[in-house]
């Protein structure tokens, strides 16, 4: 269905949200990166399966390893998604010189490296939840090399 009115209301409000979270992210980067570092979903999901996420490449190699469970619910595969995004950009922050959270004009946090170069950590996030690839160790080893 097109409702012409509906796509503009979402356009202008998606702007908005991207305003809203570069002018938090510029005001305080660390309260944004913690937040961004949650993830609770995905943290209850891999503890049940006896993984703890601590913020280092080994613990993204390990989600490659899990066995997708959540696959089978359509519903919540992009949530987990989201949050592997997000659990990803922290491990690259956390251990990449130079790295930083940035936000697309429509809203969409994303991560740029130390060269410059932005990566859609979500986009891969929700793309691993959903089909296992690519996969998070694989998306962290290409930005380590810039």
């Amino acid at each position: 269905m097109n409702i012409p009115f509906l796509g503009n209301w979402l356009n202008r409000h998606e702007t908005e949200h991207g305003a809203a979270l570069a002018a938090a992210l510029a005001d305080d980067p660390e309260g944004v990166a913690e937040m961004f570092a949650e993830c609770e979903m995905l943290r209850v999901q891999v503890r049940a399966a006896g993984l703890e996420l601590d913020g280092t490449p080994g613990s993204l190699e390990a989600l490659d390893q899990l066995m997708p469970g959540w696959r089978r619910d359509p519903e919540a595969t992009p949530w987990l998604g989201n949050d592997a995004g997000f659990y990803l950009g922290t491990v690259i922050i956390k251990t990449l010189p130079g790295c930083g959270w940035q936000v697309w004009p429509n809203g969409q946090p994303v991560i740029r490296l130390a060269s410059g170069r932005e990566l859609n950590v979500v986009e891969s996030g929700v793309s691993w939840a959903m089909t296992g690839s690519p996969e998070l160790s694989q998306v962290y080893a290409e930005a380590s090399e810039g």
